[in-house]
């Protein structure tokens, strides 16, 4: 699936700038696992990457096709991520999204017309 990622981001580039010279990178994980068609996913990933564009971030983040079923092993690799620093978005599969690791939450990205996009938060104790 890089090569797929790969297109999405040259095409996004020949639309944007020549001038900037760096660029946000989306990993992508359970995308295959999804079932979520090529175009959908396209499209989502189309509007993450120029939304952190557009934020200014020129970093790398990640963004995981959550289904209903996703295990503690996920939220083991979402603690691990997220010590990085780095943004962590979930696409939602299912009726409802996963449950987060303990002391996490998912909030809902209402910019996208699905509201089916999430972005990993700490809560806040207090």
């Amino acid at each position: 699936m890089n090569g797929f990622l790969h297109r999405i981001q040259a095409r996004l580039f020949s639309l944007l700038s020549k001038r900037e010279l760096k660029q946000p990178t989306i990993s992508s994980y359970g995308q295959v696992e999804s079932g979520i068609a090529l175009d959908d996913i396209q499209s989502v990933m189309e509007w993450l990457f120029l939304s952190l564009f557009n934020a200014g971030y020129q970093g790398q983040s990640h963004l995981f096709w959550l289904s209903p079923g996703d295990a503690v092993d996920l939220h083991q690799h979402l603690r691990q991520l997220h010590k990085k620093d780095e943004p962590i978005f979930g696409y939602r599969c299912g009726d409802c999204v996963s449950t987060p690791p303990e002391g996490f939450y998912w909030r809902i990205m209402a910019e996208h017309p699905s509201l089916k996009i999430y972005q990993l938060e700490v809560q806040q104790n207090g």
